[in-house]
């Protein structure tokens, strides 16, 4: 091996897993849901959740960034902001409403392996049974950590869930083909404006106007907001940008996994040893697709950055 390779080899490496340390902090954000929505928020109102945390972060950041869509860019981030948020949330909080226990989560957990197979078909990238492999161990990682018992499944919530697993997967897939034209801060804010516009009229058909909000309430919609939204959602599209697919959708398994501790430290909840053995498989599922995508032909592993700038789009043109 040449030393040019050497130093491409290292630096290739080096920002693969910088850029994967990067992007995880989202998921692990991610997993604060659960605590804060069943300790701070009010109860039996999950559409306003989803729009209290998308649209105030999304005009927050559009109000710092300053920059509208342009051209196509006003369909295609409507579309991202209803695959990633408007749809998402609906049908994630449908599932869990309508399915027992973890079932929701387990079905959800999908997600991963449809996002890779579907970057296959869109984006080109290999589909391995590397790839297939961790992503039913991701499966059953969830299903090990997050399901009780043997219930009858509700088909509804179940398509629910699946749905949702769905728009996730095609959320990620086109947030990666299309690119990101603008700075990062636009580029979420765009998004999140989209999908909170999207969930209003649903959640004021279906849930109204919010009662009395006591400040732990809001202490809970801000962080949802501000932290679960804008900062957890910027990270996580920067992160598309820059790694493949499978690396980064897979991430996401991470989430439960944070959930689960936070119950067993705050909480005070059980950890039995099968849910132990989930943890395990689901580390295992993550640990595996990074370290497969790492060990990829030069291209596969990290893609190129996109511009991020109108200016800088026309001079690549």
């Amino acid at each position: 091996m040449s030393d040019g390779t050497e130093r491409f080899t290292e630096e290739f490496t080096t920002g693969f897993w910088a850029n994967l340390a990067v992007t995880a902090i989202t998921p692990i954000i991610w997993g604060t849901t659960y605590y804060t929505t069943t300790e701070f928020l009010p109860a039996g109102r999950p559409l306003l959740a989803g729009t209290l945390r998308a649209l105030p972060a999304g005009i927050a950041l559009a109000v710092i960034a300053r920059r509208w869509p342009f051209g196509s860019w006003w369909w295609k981030s409507t579309v991202l902001g209803v695959l990633n948020i408007g749809a998402f949330f609906p049908l994630l909080f449908l599932a869990a409403y309508r399915l027992p226990g973890g079932v929701a989560a387990a079905v959800g957990a999908i997600q991963p392996l449809v996002a890779a197979a579907l970057a296959a078909v869109v984006l080109a990238e290999r589909f391995t049974l590397a790839n297939l492999f961790a992503g039913f161990l991701g499966v059953t990682g969830v299903a090990l950590l997050v399901l009780r018992n043997e219930v009858p499944l509700d088909a509804i919530g179940v398509m629910a869930a699946i749905g949702g697993a769905l728009s996730m997967a095609s959320g990620v897939v086109m947030t990666k083909k299309w690119g990101r034209p603008v700075p990062l801060l636009a580029f979420t804010s765009w998004q999140l404006t989209a999908g909170g516009l999207v969930l209003l009229p649903v959640t004021l058909a279906f849930e109204g106007l919010p009662g009395e909000l006591t400040g732990r309430n809001l202490a809970g919609y801000g962080w949802l907001s501000l932290v679960g939204c804008a900062v957890a959602y910027s990270v996580w599209f920067r992160g598309i940008g820059k790694l493949p697919v499978a690396a980064t959708s897979v991430l996401a398994l991470l989430s439960p996994v944070v959930a689960a501790v936070i119950g067993f430290v705050a909480l005070d909840q059980s950890m039995t040893p099968m849910q132990l053995t989930g943890v395990a498989v689901i580390l295992v599922a993550v640990g595996l697709t990074q370290w497969w995508t790492a060990r990829q032909p030069t291209g596969a592993g990290v893609a190129a950055a996109p511009p991020t700038d109108p200016v800088l789009v026309a001079t690549a043109r």
